[in-house]
């Protein structure tokens, strides 16, 4: 069975543009291989469960092959799977911030004036 180093694999499945980039955020813990934390040496092989948390929410792919070079966006997605918990979850999430109210409508005057800004420093005690 072929294993390749994480951060190899997450470049060279597109996730990150760059290796420095996937070991930077392998260090931050915001990747994780079958739900343990990674390190940018650890060896992922078909079958493993990678989740990367780039957006909210998180990705979670299972590994179909390894490459070690990075090949055309199609090439690359035949590198993994997204699990259909993953896939529901992205679609949940994207029907909620579709239905979430404008931010800017919460503010009925728009920015506060400089009186207003007086009064907010005041209640805060600056």
């Amino acid at each position: 069975m072929e294993k390749i180093r994480i951060d190899k694999w997450l470049w060279a499945a597109r996730f990150y543009k760059t290796r420095s980039l996937a070991v930077d955020e392998i260090g931050k813990g915001r990747v994780q291989v079958n739900g343990q934390p990674a390190k940018p040496a650890r060896e992922v092989g078909a079958g493993d469960v990678v989740s990367i948390r780039k957006e909210d929410p998180a990705v979670h792919v299972r590994v179909v092959a390894v490459s070690g070079a990075r090949g055309p966006a199609p090439v690359a997605r035949q590198l993994y799977e997204e699990t259909p918990e993953s896939v529901a979850a992205r679609e949940r999430a994207a029907e909620m911030r579709r239905l979430a109210p404008e931010p800017a409508l919460d503010i009925a005057a728009g920015r506060p004036t400089k009186r207003d800004r007086r009064l907010i420093d005041q209640m805060r005690g600056k």
